[in-house]
C-alpha cells in the first residue's frame, strides 16, 4: 500500500502539466492546497482462474450465458442492497 501511494505522489509532484496548472493559479495570486482521496481495495482471489469466459464448451449452446456470481459479486450486490442469495 505505502509503495502504490508513494508511487502515485511522485507521479503527481512530478508532473509537468499538474506544475504549470498550479504556477498559473499562484500568479492569480491564489494559495493551492491539493487534496486527493483514493480509496484502493484489496481482496484475495478465489481461484486463478484466467479473467472473461472461455471459448463454448463441449455441450453448451451458443446464446445462452453461463452466469456464476463469485463470494465478491455478492458483497458487491448486497452494498446495494441487493439480495443475490439464490443466485450465488
Amino acid at each position: 500500500m505505502k509503495e502504490l501511494g508513494d508511487a502515485i505522489n511522485e507521479s503527481l509532484s512530478e508532473s509537468e502539466q499538474i506544475s504549470d496548472v498550479i504556477g498559473k493559479i499562484k500568479q492569480g495570486g491564489y494559495d493551492v492546497f491539493l487534496v486527493l482521496e483514493a480509496t484502493i481495495g484489496f481482496n484475495r482471489r478465489e481461484d486463478q482462474s484466467p479473467v472473461g469466459r472461455p471459448a463454448l464448451v463441449k455441450g453448451e449452446k451458443k446464446g445462452e450465458p453461463d452466469f456464476r456470481l463469485n463470494t465478491q459479486d455478492v458483497k458487491f450486490l448486497k452494498s446495494l442492497r441487493i439480495s443475490a442469495e439464490d443466485a450465488a
